[in-house]
């Protein structure tokens, strides 16, 4: 019997770092890839399905507080409120009471700049996780060893201090460890970690729609601050807020809900703030308002700021429902399979709801159809199916279903493991023919003559890892990031490093980026803490170094810029011209311009590269076709250039080699002189004389210029008197 081919394209590359994957990939498999699977027979409502374990989305686990999802968070130092309303407990037992107390009076000594108190707190941090065995305070104590602050920089300690932490219950040292095989390639390791961090950050998650991606914001742009992501992010009193806030005060339901619903996810800079988002919400759906109905039954079912209750939320869901809000079919459906404000399960009616929202193209609707196919809940099971609803929902931006093809692609389900994998530069669509550059999105291509023998495809775990890492980032230890820029934005810069820097070491290149770039642009004023005191600038390049490092290894392309700029002139670093060009190719692979430049200088003067005019020349056209505000400095280049080749050894070439040495002076006696703050106001008041004396004298000559265009004006004619008759 003929045996088919099946094409799958899973073209990754916009959504998966890009260190994990050079470029898109293509998976082809025939039969004999395949696993038989035997039908299950359907599943009653009386009878539940006995599945795997590892399958337990409609399990009998209920989604927990972020408070229980991650302990040892440092939510309680900087949302007390949202803390204290989330918990049933009245206070804090004595040993997590002084790891809090330890790490806020690091956090305060970090943002005044007080050294001595730094040492204090990090003593008594040691303490608690030497002597007591405290994991959280040796998640603390790990990342201080990485960095390199109050404690030598030693990887190896911070290592073993995460590791021990990892298994005392720290969850963000589980995603150091993580991401630490993920940089090494160890990725049969990294997969489990990130696999079970996943699971925590799916059952933060809402139960009707998929929660807002609340990515980190880049605080930079290039070389300069991001001002418009900033001015996003300032809360209250960010101008479009407090209109908005007008509005809602006016009675626009529409306002209402928006404000609602950026206190529920804390966005826009504003503090999560779960009973002002009750209390925007309540009043919307006074006003018939759908989403503040859907969002009032997630309140209920999840007990966010008040004591759950199911048959609310079941009410509430099914308000929206009736608006045809089709997402809260999902939260309806979800409650019919758990037996949850219902009399009992009912499977049936759960498919029905979930069939509703995904004939109106919702991507939970396809998530949930997923699931339950998959699972053989009132249903056969069905696993070809179930891949082709998890495929919608994922291309739909559903996190759920990145997580679940992680787990079919982890464990192949379906499939045999391991399954040969092709790298090509571009991939080229099987229907449509068209091109995956950088901007594309998840795309999961199929033949049509081919999907009815589609079975589930599993990725190994170099795949399975990246799927992961994608969802276990979302989970409650992203809210680093907004305490970060919060500090950012009161000026708070040793603060949001210290922040920024301990996202970076769970693997979030944004954290990475902005860290760096606050320690190059602060500079001393960063209160960047060495192992003995302020940081050296030795010590300070070097720590910016790492972190530029390890986010152009996710991407960044200004990082990798930066990392040339390093070691083409010796910033904490040798001066390696060799490395330099490596780096310029990463940068310029992902079309930056100013790479482009820079290799075409590199091969004009033979350093790092072979001395080549004709290479030369070719990096600067790119450079200019790239970006056209290189048309300055690439014309002065191609000048250089025709210089070089028609007058070589001659007077010119000698004075253009020369600049690079001469620009330096030039720039420290503007720096060291004219700017320094004594001739500076003496330079100023100079330029305002001269203004007022150019001006004085241009106002005299137009004065001038006026009179002698006015002539003297001609005597009237003086009739005479009538003569008399």
């Amino acid at each position: 019997m003929q045996k088919y081919k099946l094409t799958l394209s899973l073209l990754i590359f916009s959504l998966l770092p890009l260190s994990l994957l050079a470029g898109p990939f293509v998976l082809i498999l025939s039969q004999d890839d395949l696993k038989d699977i035997p039908s299950s027979a359907t599943t009653t409502d009386a009878d539940p399905a006995e599945s795997l374990p590892e399958w337990d989305e409609f399990g009998d686990s209920d989604s927990k507080p972020e408070h229980e999802l991650e302990p040892g968070s440092w939510r309680p130092i900087f949302e007390p409120d949202a803390f204290n309303s989330s918990t049933s407990e009245s206070k804090l037992h004595t040993e997590m009471e002084q790891y809090y107390s330890a790490v806020e009076k690091m956090l305060s000594a970090v943002s005044d700049g007080e050294v001595g108190v730094m040492e204090e707190s990090v003593a008594e941090i040691e303490e608690l996780a030497s002597v007591k065995g405290n994991s959280h305070a040796q998640s603390v104590l790990g990342f201080l060893y990485g960095l390199g602050q109050i404690k030598e920089r030693n990887k190896a300690k911070a290592f073993l201090y995460h590791n021990f932490a990892a298994k005392g219950g720290n969850l963000q040292s589980k995603l150091a460890i993580a991401y630490t095989y993920y940089r090494q390639h160890m990725y049969e390791k990294a997969v489990k970690l990130y696999a079970e961090l996943a699971e925590v950050a799916v059952n933060s998650f809402l139960i009707s729609k998929y929660s807002p991606v609340i990515e980190p914001v880049r605080i930079h742009n290039g070389a300069e601050e991001n001002k418009e992501a900033l001015r996003k992010s300032r809360g209250e009193d960010d101008d479009v807020f407090q209109i908005l806030e007008y509005q809602a005060q006016k009675g626009n339901a529409g306002a209402m809900y928006k404000i609602g619903y950026f206190y529920y996810f804390g966005l826009r800079g504003l503090r999560r703030d779960h009973a002002k988002a009750l209390a925007w919400f309540s009043k919307a759906v006074e006003k018939g308002e759908p989403r503040s109905m859907e969002l009032l039954g997630e309140i209920y079912a999840r007990g966010a700021g008040v004591e759950r209750n199911y048959t609310k939320a079941l009410e509430w869901l099914t308000l929206a429902a009736k608006q045809q809000l089709y997402s809260a079919y999902n939260g309806m459906g979800y409650l019919y399979v758990k037996g949850y404000g219902v009399e009992k399960k009912n499977y049936t009616k759960a498919k029905e709801y979930f069939e509703r929202a995904a004939d109106n193209e919702d991507a939970g609707g396809h998530y949930n159809l997923g699931v339950i196919h998959l699972k053989g809940i009132g249903v056969k099971r069905d696993v070809k199916l179930a891949c082709q609803y998890f495929i919608a929902a994922a291309n739909a931006g559903q996190p759920k279903a990145f997580y679940q093809l992680a787990k079919m692609f982890h464990m192949g389900v379906g499939l045999k493991k391991n399954l040969p994998m092709l790298f090509p530069a571009f991939v080229r669509l099987v229907k449509d023919q068209s091109d995956c550059l950088s901007g594309c999105s998840l795309i999961f291509s199929l033949l049509s003559e081919s999907l009815l023998l589609l079975d589930i495809v599993f990725v190994d775990n170099f795949q399975a890892t990246g799927l992961y890492k994608l969802v276990a980032e979302r989970g409650p230890w992203n809210s680093l990031s907004r305490w970060a820029l919060e500090s950012y934005l009161k000026g708070n810069v040793g603060k949001a490093s210290l922040l920024y820097s301990r996202m970076a070491e769970l693997g979030y290149e944004i954290a990475q980026s902005n860290a760096a770039w606050i320690l190059d642009k602060y500079a001393e004023h960063s209160m960047c803490v060495g192992e003995s005191g302020f940081c050296t600038d030795s010590e300070r390049h070097q720590r910016a170094h790492s972190l530029w490092w390890e986010a152009s290894e996710q991407g960044n392309e200004h990082a990798a810029l930066l990392i040339g700029d390093a070691y083409y002139y010796g910033r904490g670093t040798v001066r390696d011209y060799e490395r330099a060009a490596e780096a310029y190719m990463h940068a310029k692979s992902q079309s930056n311009a100013q790479a482009m430049f820079n290799l075409g200088y590199m091969h004009e003067h033979g350093k790092g590269l072979p001395f080549d005019l004709h290479l030369a020349k070719r990096y600067y056209d790119q450079a200019l076709e790239i970006d056209s505000a290189a048309k300055l400095p690439v014309t002065l280049a191609l000048t250089s250039l025709w210089i070089r080749k028609n007058y070589a050894d001659s007077f010119m070439v000698h004075v253009i080699d020369s600049l690079p040495e001469f620009y330096p002076k030039i720039e420290a006696w503007v720096e060291n002189v004219i700017l320094e703050e004594g001739n500076a106001t003496i330079l100023t008041l100079f330029v305002c004389l001269l203004t007022v004396l150019y001006f004085r004298e241009r106002q005299r000559r137009n004065a001038g210029v006026a009179a002698g265009e006015v002539g003297i004006p001609d005597q009237p004619i003086e009739h005479a008197p009538p003569a008399p008759n």
